[in-house]
């Protein structure tokens, strides 16, 4: 089994370190992974649905951990209502893994099986999720957090949305939370307490904190031109 030296190349490298600034998020949308319109619900009228496609950069702080997401990470999905009730399907997340300094480890952010996008007064969203690891010997499957056991964040609004585009349409924003706790690893057979301690796992609330400056570009599923036509509307409802 490799030891904590042997997974750790740098000294002196603290969650406390500076934030390097993160670039502004990519421009424009990319709706390839939006659910079908098979997967939408039962009784779903594609007109009274929309896909939104995410794209996000900004600094993950997690135990040892202390890095921009400078590569970026895209979440897409789709809202809309069935007899009045509001409902949302999950398409896809992607992002980048993320070296953690001072060591030959990798962590990469995945879905961990549940969110809700529907704002209120008291947050913007809600999204689970776990960190693959991944580097020299530690098997696949390693993560910190599972489905079951997975990073809740609560996110709140950092800054407010605006508009940067009409056709598609596509709005900014910034969200945090840095009140969740994370769990020990997983998934990691004997390795798993040298992770813990390479790691700082688990991580108690008021160690970790997400920022995240994010685009959302939407699009109808009516015909062609929908999404168009309702752009105010939607640009209204984002707004409130």
């Amino acid at each position: 089994m490799l030891s904590l030296a042997a997974l750790t190349l740098g000294v002196g490298v603290t969650a406390g370190s500076a934030h390097a600034a993160a670039p502004a998020p990519v421009q424009g949308a990319d709706f390839s992974a939006c659910p079908a319109l098979s997967e939408l619900p039962e009784g779903a009228d594609p007109g009274d649905w929309r896909c939104e496609a995410m794209t996000a950069v900004g600094h993950l702080t997690l135990g040892r951990i202390d890095q921009s997401l400078d590569k970026g990470m895209a979440i897409t999905f789709a809202e809309g209502t069935v007899n009045g009730e509001f409902r949302q399907v999950f398409g896809a997340m992607t992002a980048a893994p993320v070296r953690v300094r001072g060591t030959w480890l990798e962590i990469t952010p995945r879905y961990a099986g549940y969110f809700d996008f529907q704002s209120n007064d008291q947050r913007r969203g809600e999204l689970n999720l776990k960190f693959g690891v991944s580097g020299p010997v530690v098997p696949s499957g390693c993560s910190i957090g599972t489905d079951a056991d997975p990073v809740r964040l609560v996110l709140k609004e950092t800054a407010a949305s605006t508009v940067v585009s009409q056709d598609p349409l596509v709005v900014a924003f910034g969200v945090a939370d840095n009140r969740f706790t994370a769990p020990r690893t997983s998934g990691c057979g004997r390795l798993g307490p040298v992770l813990d301690a390479v790691l700082r796992m688990p991580s108690p609330a008021g160690a970790n904190s997400l920022e995240l400056d994010a685009r959302v570009g939407l699009r109808g599923y009516g015909e062609a031109g929908a999404a168009g036509s309702s752009a105010s509307g939607l640009i209204s409802e984002i707004s409130r």
